[in-house]
């Protein structure tokens, strides 16, 4: 078997796209560009109006801010490999270029995960001190959990690629989708991947793991102060803000929860519904949250419909 474990030499690895269909690859890459425009014009147009909306300057929405800008940055991490798979057939990724794409395709995750964590955190305290909402949530406040939230990203990632580094691979090594994940690098190498694996599992344990027990204890603490609210109405007016964060919550853990299945349940299936659920998980994310809150969040949708009336009477004048 041919190795390489010299540091000046590096392993090429060729990424994957859907196996068996390579004659329709251009057929298939126009639903994928018309995700990765519509998610990054719709993240775009979110970060706009906040910024532009002085009324939008609130604790809620400086968290959708942050989970916008991070949709932005999984969109545009994973673009190039997926176009250079698609588009014109290029396979090969350099070591060192599948490490970086790695790790903030893992970074950026971990982020959205704890974003959606902060985000259940602010619908509580409005729900619950409603009063001093304003008071607990100060920019100083957000401006911290922001820097929290990257900060504990970039320092957990970044052993696992430091640990990558120094396997062993063939020379040649064949991903499994047109990306670069950790659990897919993990079973190229052909030396022992066991601190590494350790590593990763400890990684989502002590990030999404937590991050999802931490949301259904806010949702529990949520609900318990609902139901304690005497008036009907108020109930399902504090309950109608929570919506689109649920809708959020399930858009980013349904997808990871059916690609953990499948790689665990799943190896009797089909290469394409691996990679089929792969690009669910990083896709939809980012497609779906500016839609959820564009349609569900009264406040963004009136500022989007004002610009666009604002634009087309100008353009009549």
């Amino acid at each position: 078997m041919s190795v390489i474990n010299d540091s000046s030499l590096y392993p090429r690895f060729l990424l994957t796209g859907f196996p068996g269909l390579e004659a329709r690859y251009g057929l298939i890459s126009i639903p994928i560009f018309l995700v990765y425009a519509t998610s990054i014009a719709g993240n775009i147009t979110i970060l706009f109006i906040i910024r532009t909306e002085s009324s939008l300057h609130q604790p809620m929405y400086y968290f959708l801010s942050m989970l916008a800008l991070t949709d932005l940055g999984l969109s545009t991490t994973t673009l190039p490999t997926m176009f250079s798979v698609f588009w014109f057939q290029a396979w090969e990724i350099p070591f060192n270029a599948c490490l970086v794409q790695m790790y903030f395709i893992h970074v950026f995750s971990i982020i959205e995960s704890a974003v959606l964590l902060a985000m259940a955190f602010d619908r509580f305290v409005a729900i619950r001190e409603p009063l001093r909402y304003a008071a607990i949530l100060t920019n100083t406040v957000i401006v911290g959990i922001g820097l929290a939230i990257a900060g504990r990203a970039l320092a957990l990632v970044f052993p696992a690629s430091f640990l990558l580094k120094r396997l062993q691979y063939r020379v040649i090594n064949i991903l499994s989708y047109p990306f670069c994940l950790h659990q897919d690098l993990i079973k190229t190498t052909v030396s022992s991947r066991r601190v590494s694996s350790i590593y990763g599992l400890m990684v989502v344990i002590f990030s999404m793991g937590l991050d999802s027990l931490l949301l259904l204890l806010s949702y529990i603490l949520i609900l318990g102060t609902v139901l304690s609210i005497a008036s009907k109405a108020e109930r399902i007016k504090a309950l109608s803000t929570c919506i689109s964060h649920i809708c959020a919550v399930l858009t980013f853990y349904t997808p990871m929860i059916g690609l953990s299945m499948i790689r665990r349940y799943g190896q009797n299936a089909s290469p394409i519904v691996h990679v089929l659920m792969a690009n669910v998980y990083l896709l939809v994310p980012p497609l779906m949250n500016p839609i959820v809150y564009s349609v569900k969040t009264k406040q963004i949708r009136d500022r989007i419909l004002r610009k666009l009336k604002k634009q087309s009477l100008e353009k009549r004048n």
